[in-house]
């Protein structure tokens, strides 16, 4: 009996150095042969390419759509009759000059001042739906660049979105990007899981290929949530 164990454990201790001695010494070797070259296995930096190829593709996607919809944007600074200021944001939506922002942005008997690309074009208010709290505003402009309105039917939760406002530092306009997901949503709202301050109201949220979803509201802690386009289209009449 102990013969038979003693000569198991010596098979077993030879099978683990011959694995040892095949696997580090003589498979590398041959594997380097002309004859075994075409059989090397290097799948561990194929995986990294293809994770590195995903990581530039979704950055370059999201760079390409800020450029797209970069001059789509209008700043919007309010003075009020009590000297309080608001500011916040609008989307061009015609090459003819329509504007949507919030209503909350531009009340009635008050001092507005639009903003777009070093410029201060007149403008008009056409509409204000306090119910939606949208505007619809027309800036002496023509031949604008616009972009075109995601289909909400396709709209999934995960969605990859981000918004485009401007701020205004010391009065003067810059631009702001923030990206997230869509969380939640249904016919009236989405909601995102971005935070953001007061200051960008109004300002578009995009999809990643720059295609219009809604009008951004900020409530009291900062939570993203945007009016959906369909009522934007509805305010403006398309």
């Amino acid at each position: 009996m102990w013969r038979n164990l003693i000569k198991i454990l010596i098979c077993f201790f030879f099978g683990i150095f011959g694995g040892i001695f095949a696997d580090q010494i003589l498979w590398p070797y041959f594997i380097e042969r002309p004859l075994f070259y075409q059989y090397r296995l290097e799948q561990r930096p194929v995986y990294l390419t293809e994770k590195r190829e995903i990581f530039i593709q979704e950055n370059t996607a999201l760079k390409d759509a800020i450029e797209k919809v970069d001059k789509t944007i209008v700043g919007i600074k309010t003075k009020l009759k009590s000297g309080a200021t608001l500011e916040g944001s609008g989307l061009i939506i015609s090459s003819d000059g329509l504007v949507v922002t919030l209503a909350e942005l531009v009340p009635a008997n008050s001092q507005i001042k639009i903003y777009w690309e070093g410029e201060n074009p007149s403008f008009q208010i056409l509409k204000r739906d306090q119910k939606e709290n949208l505007a619809l505003l027309k800036i002496e402009k023509n031949n604008l660049p616009t972009a075109g309105f995601f289909d909400l039917e396709k709209l999934k939760i995960g969605e990859r979105v981000f918004l485009y406002g401007i701020i205004f530092d010391k009065d003067v306009p810059k631009k702001m990007v923030n990206e997230g997901i869509i969380k939640y949503f249904d016919e009236n709202f989405m909601r995102t899981n971005i935070f953001e301050k007061n200051i960008l109201a109004g300002s578009p949220i995009f999809d990643i290929e720059g295609k219009i979803l809604g009008i951004n509201t900020i409530d009291k802690e900062g939570k993203v949530i945007a009016i959906p386009n369909k009522k934007i289209k509805a305010i403006a009449g398309f």
